[in-house]
């Protein structure tokens, strides 16, 4: 669904290999995979361990989390998000995975808006529209990495003025901390010198499996009322409708799969399956849960904060078993599930909805938590 140039090809630099640079994470990753240059700049992994021996790794390219190991109600460790095992691969197989996106996630129409009067023309590189900040977003640029401690990552990137079509320098702060509750809490901040648009999210693909098999018996509740239809392109059409009595109401734990493929509702047809925003109840407050997706054959638990109003959930549909990813696993159509908390697609171009303008002198601000457990 997303594309990258071939601009990427020519800009790998590998590195020279050190005896820190092929340690070996719990996840089985080797830091001197993921040590190469991109456009000039370095990449790495970071990783992140709390006291319960939980880890997470993160590459500066994208600001990619690239593993996540919790453990199972057997205390097993397993990896719960999707993603490859070397730089190279995130380079020449353009996906979302692990990405931290921007300038703006999700879809704007046309790749146009307006913004005090000046028109603004983004790429178009999904069905006619601008696809998560367009084909050279955040998620393939390298962000500048500064490991704050042994559970806590800072990430910064510069986005020029004009860069994929965007107004205004800006500058974008990510911070993950992994706390010592398994939690992982994302922040985003970000600063423009020119009134813009930003909205930030984590793509990450989550599988409570581990192995990456079918979502379909992953349990879902989103904490919302409404939702956002889209049309056959994607696109959401600017209604915000009731969830009750349609396969969109997750408002109870309900399995991904029971009703996914039921193509009589539109919704569904136009998506390919799950590719929504949910309009979440939870009023911007960071402590009530927006959602929690739990797979009963691990007991693995993942529960979701935010102080945005919407959450994108994405259930893996265009994954067609032609990317091969860590331990040598084929990521299958609907192997996992994204959700993103963000404000709502094409936003810019729908005044009546939460504004996502960003005007010198304030500060952007954004924040998600993705908390582990266990379940009997």
């Amino acid at each position: 669904m997303k594309r990258l140039a071939m601009w990427a090809l020519g800009a790998l630099l590998v590195a020279g290999c050190t005896t820190t640079e092929t340690t070996v994470t719990e996840s089985g990753l080797s830091r001197s995979n993921f040590r190469t240059e991109v456009d000039g700049k370095k990449t790495d992994l970071y990783v992140l361990r709390n006291k319960n021996n939980m880890e997470v790794c993160v590459t500066n390219f994208g600001g990619r989390i690239v593993s996540v190991m919790v453990p199972d109600r057997d205390g097993n460790m397993r990896d719960v998000v999707l993603g490859f095992d070397s730089i190279q691969d995130y380079i020449n197989l353009p996906s979302g995975f692990g990405a931290s996106i921007g300038r703006y996630a999700n879809r704007i129409n046309q790749g146009r808006f307006v913004l005090d009067d000046v028109e603004y023309q983004l790429p178009q590189n999904n069905y006619g529209h601008c696809l998560h900040g367009g084909p050279r977003g955040f998620q393939y640029q390298v962000y500048d990495a500064k490991q704050l401690g042994p559970q806590k990552l800072e990430l910064t990137y510069l986005a020029k003025d004009g860069e994929e079509g965007f107004p205004g320098n800006i500058t974008c702060k990510v911070t993950m901390e992994l706390t010592d509750d398994n939690a992982i809490d994302i922040r985003y901040e970000a600063e423009t010198d020119q009134p813009m648009i930003v909205n930030m999210t984590n793509h990450s693909y989550f599988n409570l499996d581990g192995d990456a098999a079918s979502n379909a018996d992953h349990l879902l509740t989103i904490n919302a009322d409404y939702y956002t239809p889209v049309d056959s392109t994607f696109m959401t059409t600017g209604e915000i409708v009731p969830v009750e009595g349609t396969p969109m109401d997750f408002r109870t734990p309900t399995r991904v799969g029971e009703h996914i493929a039921e193509y009589d509702f539109v919704q569904l047809k136009n998506g390919n399956g799950y590719d929504h925003n949910w309009v979440l109840n939870t009023g911007g407050d960071i402590s009530r849960k927006a959602a929690t997706l739990q797979l009963p054959k691990t007991g693995i638990v993942l529960d979701v904060y935010t102080n945005e109003p919407g959450i994108q959930m994405y259930s893996g549909n265009f994954l067609d078993g032609s990317q091969t990813g860590k331990r040598g696993i084929t990521y299958n159509q609907r192997a996992s599930i994204c959700l993103e908390t963000q404000k709502y697609p094409d936003s810019p171009n729908k005044p009546e909805w939460p504004s996502v303008v960003l005007r010198p002198g304030q500060k952007y601000n954004s924040r998600c938590i993705f908390k582990f457990s266990t379940a009997e």
